[in-house]
């Protein structure tokens, strides 16, 4: 398999994945401006839709979207634990919070991301990310990670984007599990691993 990605972008997700089901893989960054491969390669000949990730199977079919990368990595190692049986409650529970990753965390950072965007706009969106985060603080109550004590592909997912969070001086301190829950995921080795590759830790 082979992921494009670019730093610190929703691609890290799928990246912390690979990482920690020990799967083979190899990477390369796009710079999504010129949409183009550190290889000099058109990136939009890669992934028409011109964003990260895009995950190329070793047969050579395309995968893209965060949220189903994820979850396709975790399910080819079922015995690395980063995701539900399937069939079962708890994977729907763990798709749910995939899918609310992706609609209303993921999705709700793009207004912050917008050099065009109205002072309001962005102020707003940050007021409906705090209400999404007092969600996912509800959820860590009494538990480690999303779905319970093991950590999934859904949290790598919720890791990378609540991690955009200081770039838009967003404090998570009115969230202290959710805070406590970022500490926690960052110190996991195969986290390190993976934003190392990508130049984000020393």
């Amino acid at each position: 398999m082979k992921l494009y990605y670019s730093p610190g972008a929703c691609s890290l997700a799928p990246h912390i994945v690979l990482c920690e089901a020990g799967l083979q893989f190899e990477t390369e960054q796009v710079d999504l401006g010129q949409k183009k491969t550190a290889s000099g390669g058109d990136y939009a000949k890669i992934n028409p839709k011109g964003y990260v990730p895009a995950l190329i199977l070793d047969d050579g079919s395309l995968l893209t979207e965060a949220g189903v990368v994820v979850q396709y990595i975790a399910d080819q190692k079922p015995e690395a634990g980063l995701a539900p049986k399937p069939g079962t409650m708890a994977r729907y529970h763990y798709m749910e919070w995939i899918n609310f990753i992706a609609t209303e965390i993921h999705k709700g950072f793009g207004p912050l991301w917008n050099a065009q965007a109205l002072a309001q706009t962005k102020d707003a969106a940050k007021i409906q990310l705090g209400k999404r985060f007092a969600i996912v603080e509800t959820a860590l109550t009494d538990r480690a990670y999303l779905t319970g004590d093991v950590f999934s592909a859904a949290d790598a997912y919720l890791f990378t984007v609540t991690n955009w969070s200081h770039m838009h001086h967003i404090d998570l301190g009115p969230w202290p599990k959710l805070s406590a829950f970022m500490s926690r995921v960052v110190q996991r080795p195969k986290v390190q691993e993976a934003m190392k590759a990508e130049g984000l830790v020393q």
